[in-house]
């Protein structure tokens, strides 16, 4: 592979490559390992203060998720964190799972607002993620995720929350071009079908993309909503049926799907992997990396669990964590293979198989990353 000026000039056989290597071309040789484009992970929340912790051991002590977020745990337990840090203490927090990622072998993100819960709070992790945009290699998409919860002083009031979101929060946060796309967290108990249909609705308006928080914890409806709507994907499905499936299929709405939430919450509920493939869906993979439900940034352990708990085989799983996730982000023509043109977005994996990256799982397998042709990692 030839790399010029940020991207790929040519890929090709050794033979093909090697005479078009001048003397100032720095050659790296891979040493017989695995080269891949770097991970696009399509469904992320990397901004948030403090940890989790005491939820994961209450969680195994046999609390559920849904009753620790009914005592103001769960999302509100992040929201009161993140409220209470400063914009410098997120990117200092944030830049560590930056360097998690990288070393692990994602080169790009879709980063999601959403634990602050009101416009300055929302507009802070936004300015955070665009920070850390221009201060580490990574790559960051950003999406407002000011629908992720009801915040406590709303929830006597709801509809005026949702009123802020659409008259106040959108608005500014396009005025400063701080996301690309509006995600909603739509949950009967959390954002019903007609509250999501309004904000996204809205969010179209000022020229944000969409995507949908939908069918988690139950058959809500989010999965039928995407397609209504069309919007670029719909998150999570673990109980979406058949009926979704063929809705997504027809309206063209990409799965994304997040094995690393339902493993991490103890449950034995996956999405039907298999079913969507089977109907022509572009499935994508996703870390869901945040505090509580699944605190990974790994996308070799989310390959592992596609495999073992979605029958996902290791080429498919390839294809639903790069050029498939890039297509939702917009930058399928950019990154997520090894194409001339594209990017020079790629990884080295200390594998002598590409099948290596699940099957050995809980291992970093990344030796060297690079993004636009600069090396990000080196074990």
């Amino acid at each position: 592979m030839l790399v010029v000026d940020e991207r790929i000039a040519k890929v090709g056989t050794r033979e093909a490559i090697e005479p078009l290597i001048g003397a100032d071309c720095e050659v790296i040789d891979a040493g017989g390992r695995v080269v891949m484009p770097g991970f696009v992970d399509a469904h992320t929340h990397p901004v948030f203060a403090g940890t989790r912790a005491g939820e994961f051991e209450e969680r195994a002590r046999g609390s559920t998720y849904q009753e620790i977020a009914a005592r103001d745990g769960g999302i509100q337990s992040t929201v009161r964190a993140t409220r209470e840090t400063t914009l410098d203490e997120l990117v200092r927090a944030a830049k560590r799972y930056a360097d998690w990622f990288l070393r692990t072998g994602t080169t790009t993100v879709e980063a999601k607002s959403g634990y602050g819960l009101t416009l300055e709070d929302e507009l802070k992790i936004l300015r955070a993620i665009e920070r850390l945009n221009r201060e580490t290699p990574l790559c960051y998409v950003p999406t407002f995720l000011g629908a992720h919860d009801i915040p406590p002083e709303y929830k006597s009031r709801r509809e005026q929350y949702v009123s802020l979101i659409v008259d106040e929060m959108l608005p500014r946060v396009t005025q400063e071009k701080l996301a690309e796309y509006c995600d909603v967290f739509c949950e009967e108990k959390v954002f019903t079908i007609d509250e999501s249909r309004k904000i996204l609705s809205a969010a179209r308006c000022h020229g944000l993309g969409l995507r949908v928080h939908a069918d988690q914890l139950t058959l809500s409806g989010g999965a039928k909503l995407a397609a209504e709507l069309r919007t670029m994907t719909a998150d999570h499905l673990e109980h979406t049926d058949s009926e979704g499936i063929a809705a997504l299929k027809s309206a063209g709405v990409q799965p994304v799907l997040l094995p690393g939430s339902v493993y991490a919450l103890g449950s034995s509920r996956y999405p039907a992997a298999r079913e969507m493939i089977d109907a022509g869906l572009a499935v994508v993979l996703a870390t869901d990396f945040n505090p509580g439900s699944s605190p990974t940034p790994s996308m070799p352990m989310i390959l592992s669990l596609a495999s073992t708990h979605m029958r996902m085989t290791p080429a498919e799983s390839t294809i639903a964590s790069t050029i498939n996730a890039a297509y939702t982000l917009n930058r399928g023509d950019q990154i997520g293979s090894l194409e001339p043109g594209k990017l020079a977005d790629f990884v080295i994996h200390d594998c002598d198989d590409y099948r290596e990256l699940a099957y050995f799982f809980g291992i970093e397998h990344s030796w060297k990353v690079y993004i636009s042709g600069h090396l990000a990692f080196k074990r």
